[in-house]
């Protein structure tokens, strides 16, 4: 393993490689958020078995700078931070591996056709936030009812900043994020890894209110410009829908869905073995 940081536009950014000597293309992990890191994520370094995985904290998040200006927190950026961190590890060739928000960019990525890109696997993704935003007011209607008027009166109120609105949307979370029960220690021990100012300006207050520079962000009508080999993933219990996952899934030339019938959004975590082996199998055969 190695680590260090490479100079990006408004700071530093960490990355981590696990390299055990073989000899396929390496997969970069594009973490969610906006705002998250790569830390529930590094389970992941178990691909390592079969090639070179490369973990990195977007600028404002986990072990990179975070900077006070506000105006570096648009997708943009990203995309251009993206780049810049693949030309100083000499990333010639890669398979990107987003996952949540980090599919939002991975799509942003590669809609300004990079060279070297040899698949892409969009895992959980959100890929058109005005769809994403009608999907979770479905699923906030599969609530309780005291649940789902306590998010309307703080979205309302504009007290989406208090106890009570956390609470409830803890409920969200356990039916389309994460529903291992009861909510892993190992997700509240990252919690510090998290930049909540980033998120809040590039999202909202919360997974299902939709207020940030995101808000329109739909890159649909170019997902046929997409045309290496595609992997498309969800939970049966996703967020991320599986009906939008498969819609994506159709606009997109070369690639194919799965669903992990006993996830949500979380399925490097709930199904770990089940989504290593689907991510292998497909590298494996883009990479033959």
């Amino acid at each position: 393993m190695k680590e260090g940081f490479v100079e990006v536009t408004g700071g530093r950014v960490w990355y981590q490689i696990h390299d055990e000597g073989q000899d396929n293309t390496p997969v970069i992990v594009i973490h969610g958020g906006p705002g998250s890191s790569h830390y529930s994520l590094q389970g992941l370094k178990k691909l390592a078995k079969q090639r070179p995985v490369i973990f990195y904290d977007q600028l404002g998040c986990g072990h990179s700078d975070r900077p006070e200006d506000q105006s570096l927190w648009q997708i943009d950026r990203f995309v251009e931070e993206l780049g810049q961190l693949r030309d100083a590890l000499s990333l010639e060739e890669i398979h990107i591996l987003g996952h949540s928000w980090g599919t939002t960019l991975a799509a942003a990525y590669m809609l300004t056709k990079p060279s070297g890109v040899k698949s892409v696997i969009f895992s959980s993704s959100c890929l058109s936030a005005p769809l994403w935003a009608e999907d979770q007011e479905r699923n906030r209607q599969k609530l309780p009812k005291s649940v789902q008027e306590t998010l309307k009166r703080c979205e309302e109120n504009g007290t989406t900043d208090s106890q009570e609105y956390r609470d409830a949307t803890m409920e969200f979370n356990k039916q389309f994020v994460c529903r291992i029960d009861p909510w892993p220690e190992f997700l509240k021990k990252g919690a510090h890894m998290k930049n909540s100012e980033v998120y809040n300006i590039m999202w909202g207050p919360s997974e299902f209110h939709v207020t940030g520079n995101l808000k329109h962000f739909d890159c649909t009508s170019q997902l046929h410009e997409i045309t290496v080999p595609t992997l498309y993933t969800c939970g049966r219990y996703d967020e991320a829908t599986p009906e939008s996952t498969k819609y994506f899934s159709s606009l997109t030339p070369n690639s194919r869905f799965h669903v992990f019938e006993n996830s949500a959004h979380m399925p490097y975590l709930e199904e770990p073995e089940e989504f290593l082996s689907v991510i292998n199998h497909f590298l494996k055969e883009v990479d033959r």
